[in-house]
C-alpha cells in the first residue's frame, strides 16, 4: 500500500503545473488585497474601505481571466473542496491544490512584512470587537453567496459565457464592501492564514476556516437542488 507521501508526490507529478499556477494566482490576491489594506493604514487612509473592496474584487476578475483557463481559479480551499465535493473536481488534486493556495498566501504575506513592515495586522482579519459568532454565521453566508455565483457563473453551461470572472469579482467587492468592517471579509481560508501565520495573529482564526468551508458546502446542496442534480449543467 503506498504511503501518503507518495500518493501526495505522485499528485503533485500529475498536476504540478496547475498547483503552480494556483499558488501565485493566491498569492497576488493575497499580495494585492492585504497589501492594499496595509498601504491604506501607511498612507492614512488614502486607500480607503471601498478601494480596498475593489482591489480584492478586480484581482479576483483579473485572475480569473488570466489564470482560470490554467488551473480553474479557485485559490481558495474553501472553492476547492465545494468543487470536489459537487464532483467537478478530481479528488488527487485537492490536497495539492490546498498547498499550493496556503504556501501562495504565506509567500505574500511574508514579502508583505518585509516590505511595508508590520502594519494593519498585515491585513488579516478578526471579527469586530472579538464577536466570533456573528462573524461566524456572516462569513458562512458570504461563502454562501460567492460559492453560488462561482457555481451559477462559472460551471453551469446555461450561464452566460465570458461573465463568469466579471460576475466573481463583483461579488467579492461587493460583499468586502459592505461586510469588510465586522468580518474582514475573508470568504477564504488561505487568504486569512497568510497574514496570521506570518503575523502571529491567531484570535478566532478558527472561524475563517470553519465558516468559508460550511458556506460553500451549502452552496453545492442548494445549486445541487435547484439543477437537477447538476444534470442541468449540460445544457
Amino acid at each position: 500500500m503506498p504511503t501518503r507521501g507518495v500518493k501526495l508526490q505522485k499528485s503533485l507529478t500529475h498536476c504540478w503545473r496547475e498547483a503552480l499556477a494556483e499558488g501565485i494566482g493566491t498569492f497576488i490576491l493575497v499580495f494585492a488585497g492585504t497589501g492594499a489594506v496595509m498601504v491604506n493604514s501607511i498612507s492614512g487612509g488614502s486607500v480607503t474601505h471601498i478601494g480596498i473592496s475593489f482591489v480584492f474584487g478586480a484581482v479576483v476578475t483579473a485572475l480569473i481571466y488570466g489564470i482560470g483557463h490554467l488551473s480553474g481559479a479557485h485559490f481558495n480551499p474553501a472553492v476547492t473542496l465545494a468543487f470536489w465535493t459537487s464532483g467537478f473536481f478530481p479528488k488527487r488534486r485537492v490536497l495539492p491544490y490546498i498547498l499550493a493556495q496556503l504556501l501562495g498566501a504565506l509567500a505574500a504575506s511574508a514579502l508583505l512584512l518585509i516590505s511595508l513592515g508590520r502594519v494593519a495586522n498585515l491585513g488579516a482579519t478578526l471579527p469586530l470587537k472579538g464577536n466570533w459568532l456573528q462573524s461566524l454565521v456572516l462569513e458562512f453566508v458570504l461563502t454562501f453567496i460567492l460559492m453560488f455565483v462561482i457555481l451559477g457563473s462559472g460551471l453551469d453551461r446555461r450561464a452566460h459565457i465570458g461573465f463568469a470572472g466579471l460576475a466573481i469579482g463583483l461579488t467579492v467587492g461587493m460583499e468586502a464592501a459592505f461586510m469588510g468592517p465586522i468580518t474582514g471579509a475573508s470568504m477564504n481560508p488561505a487568504r486569512s492564514l497568510g497574514p496570521a501565520l506570518v503575523g502571529g495573529i491567531w484570535q478566532h482564526h478558527w472561524v475563517y476556516w470553519v465558516a468559508p468551508i460550511l458556506g460553500a458546502q451549502l452552496a453545492v446542496i442548494v445549486y445541487r437542488q435547484l439543477s437537477n442534480g447538476f444534470r442541468d449543467f449540460q445544457e
